[in-house]
């Protein structure tokens, strides 16, 4: 696995985010029905900005197999998170290629992000937020000491659990 590469995504990922936004298992992990209930803009998404957002992309020799978007909930200009404290950071991540899932790659794409969002000194807390019924994404993210924090309905057809990693629970955890 050490042929896995992460990179700041660009609007010429657009195109493999979108195709990836088809994909039954990318639908069953954003969507309690199933179906696409994506209306990103991804050249928009991908587009610079101030809010605190950033993108990467995963690839295994050359060839792009995930995704991950780190952003600030308190800034985020969609407030899909409501009113969140300062000094937080929440992660999406997956991965668009079927055949590279269960292969140990979205544990390292994971510990990057989670070290990524902590080299930051100012963030004391990570949040993720796996539909309430993805128990293999809840057993994944507690793998790396995230706590179950609420069971929280974000729109019509994201009915979401809610978990949490501490920076000192992370210290601790990677030590």
């Amino acid at each position: 696995m050490n042929d896995l590469n992460i990179r700041p995504a660009t609007d010429a990922d657009a195109e493999q985010l979108y195709l990836w936004d088809q994909k039954p298992h990318v639908l069953a992990a954003v969507s309690n029905s199933g179906t696409s209930s994506f209306d990103e803009d991804w050249y928009e998404e991908l587009a610079p900005r101030s809010d605190g957002t950033e993108f990467f992309i995963a690839e295994v020799s050359g060839r792009a197999i995930g995704a991950m978007q780190i952003i600030d909930p308190a800034l985020e200009r969609t407030h899909y998170w409501g009113d969140a404290d300062a000094n937080q950071k929440a992660i999406d991540i997956w991965i668009g290629e079927e055949a590279y899932i269960g292969k140990g790659y979205g544990t390292i794409m994971m510990t990057f992000a989670i070290e990524h969002c902590f080299a930051a000194k100012n963030v004391v807390a990570i949040l993720i937020d796996p539909l309430f019924d993805n128990t293999r994404s809840h057993k994944f993210y507690k793998k790396f000491g995230f706590e179950f924090v609420e069971r929280r309905q974000f729109d019509e057809d994201s009915d979401c659990f809610v978990f949490k990693l501490t920076s000192e629970k992370w210290a601790l955890f990677s030590q």
